[in-house]
């Protein structure tokens, strides 16, 4: 744990649905921008909007990538989510498995230019 610059982040959001929630989270990983996500849900949320107060029920989604990616995953958020002001935190992961986070890297690296095939 001698390294504690933040390399890789947890990403959390929420949504009124788990199809939405569902959706995000497959988004983001096929794109990607996610090495992984988790859905819970559905969990009771309160909180102010437009002068009042809110009870609704939200589903939680979990996304892990590398920090580096974490610009390109809260545009994603933002153009494809269902609320005007959507939920967007990152939580650094400080350490974890060597191999774990190797595997997140590797996972969210962009695609590359098609490799040529042979005739």
């Amino acid at each position: 744990m001698a390294d504690l610059e933040v390399q890789f982040l947890q990403v959390q959001t929420t949504t009124d649905s788990r199809a939405e929630a569902m959706e995000l989270s497959r988004a983001a990983v096929e794109s990607r921008l996610a090495a992984c996500a988790q859905v819970a849900g559905p969990m009771a949320s309160m909180y102010w909007w437009d002068g009042a107060l809110e009870r609704t029920e939200e589903w939680l989604v979990l996304l892990k990538l590398p920090a580096d990616r974490y610009d390109e995953l809260a545009a994603f958020i933002t153009e494809r989510h269902s609320y005007d002001e959507p939920e967007i935190i990152a939580l650094p992961i400080v350490t974890g498995s060597a191999a774990y986070l190797n595997w997140m890297r590797e996972e969210t690296r962009p695609a590359g230019p098609a490799a040529p095939t042979a005739p």
